[in-house]
């Protein structure tokens, strides 16, 4: 019994079995056949397909929907739009078509600023001129171009005089040279050689100046250009002031400048001394701009050993102290430079009740710091004279530096 049993159940799993391998091949050919019945209605609809799938390159007319007669292959839908010719051989080759014909090139003008795909054009790199020595501003007395390098560690300044250009001399016979203060020494100078009859002549001299790093930003490079007549007398042709500041010196490397001359002041100085400054107003950005530039003739206190200047400027406003800036203080120097730029916010409406005072003041180790002079400038009700005659051109052209020297007053402010 046991044994009928057992031959029962394996003949059922047997039949099992059979019955699941059958079921897969089935599976597997109805696969195989589904896929060739689709592959046959791609044939057929490549036509209606192809306008819909590619809008830029459309199928033409007389587009193959079945295999050509005498091919023992099956054409892929891809290639179902090429031309088909018989060879000697039975084989068949296509035609070369392009279904998709290129653009015709738009027109290159030689303005454009894009150039061809693969060619370098050359507008793109065409580097600045130096203008320099083409560009000078009306009434200049010369330019004069330099280099300066401080080094640290031994405690030089190298100055290298390079040239100059357009000299404005008393004749076409110019015989030029330069002298080189380092301010406020007075006394002390270098010179360079004198060049024989010439508006530009080329130095290329070298000095050097020993000074410590601790005092090096408080001094002054002053280039005095002088022409020599044949009875080797001096005529001073211009000035270039050149503060020594820390930004200037940063880094231990040789900075390539130039500078327009300027004339030497031949009025006397004021009782209290003048102050030389630029003024500037941007109408768009309502930006005031005060330049501070050098003072002369300050009147000092003889009982002090250790003296430094500095230069406070006030924005006012009906009389009213708006903002107070200074400039960096200079030592015991009667006339010290600064070249320093201020700007105040000042909108166009309260032009007519504003003013700036421009006050000098020197500061004495330990003491207070004592008022040298002041100036004022602004419209007709602050100032009279050349200080509103400085306010009205500064009015009267907008975002330029109209530079002026001022007399100081004398004045009670602390």
């Amino acid at each position: 019994m046991a044994e009928q049993v057992a031959l029962l159940i394996g003949g059922l799993a047997g039949g099992l079995l059979l019955l699941l391998l059958l079921i897969w091949v089935s599976c597997c050919l109805w696969k195989r056949l589904r896929a060739t019945i689709a592959y046959e209605e791609l044939l057929g609809t490549t036509a209606a397909s192809g306008t819909q799938g590619d809008k830029l390159c459309p199928p033409h007319a007389g587009a193959q929907t079945s295999r050509p007669p005498g091919v023992p292959f099956v054409v892929p839908p891809s290639l179902q739009d090429r031309d088909w010719v018989p060879l000697h051989s039975g084989e068949r080759a296509q035609i070369p078509r392009d279904p998709c014909p290129a653009p015709e090139p738009l027109p290159h003008t030689s303005s454009s600023i894009l150039g061809t795909v693969g060619t370098v054009n050359p507008e793109l790199y065409k580097t600045l001129e130096d203008t320099s020595e083409t560009d000078f501003p009306e009434g200049c007395l010369g330019r004069l171009w330099f280099s300066v390098e401080y080094q640290q560690e031994a405690e030089r300044l190298l100055v290298g005089l390079i040239k100059a250009r357009r000299l404005q001399g008393p004749s076409e016979t110019c015989s030029p040279l330069v002298k080189l203060h380092l301010l406020p020494d007075e006394r002390r100078f270098l010179q360079s050689k004198a060049k024989r009859k010439t508006p530009n002549p080329q130095f290329d001299e070298h000095f050097v100046f020993q000074v410590s790093s601790k005092s090096v930003t408080q001094r002054v490079l002053r280039f005095s250009v002088y022409h020599v007549d044949r009875q080797r007398k001096h005529q001073l042709l211009g000035q270039v002031f050149f503060p020594l500041k820390n930004e200037t010196l940063a880094g231990d490397c040789r900075r390539l400048i130039w500078r327009d001359l300027e004339a030497e002041s031949l009025e006397p100085p004021s009782e209290f001394g003048d102050l030389q400054f630029c003024l500037s107003y941007n109408d768009c950005l309502h930006r005031l701009t005060v330049v501070v530039l050098r003072a002369k003739g300050l009147q000092l206190q003889e009982d002090t050993s250790f003296v430094s200047m500095f230069v406070k400027v006030s924005l006012m406003n009906h009389n009213k102290f708006v903002k107070c800036k200074k400039t960096s203080a200079v030592l015991g120097s009667a006339n010290p430079v600064y070249s320093e730029t201020f700007s105040f916010k000042a909108d166009p409406a309260e032009l007519d009740t504003a003013s700036l005072s421009l006050t000098v003041l020197q500061g004495a180790e330990g003491e207070k710091s004592h008022a040298l002079g002041r100036v004022v400038v602004g419209p007709y009700m602050y100032a009279r004279g050349k200080q509103l005659e400085h306010w009205n051109e500064m009015l009267s052209k907008p975002k330029e530096l109209v530079k002026r020297w001022q007399a100081l007053c004398r004045t009670t402010e602390p």
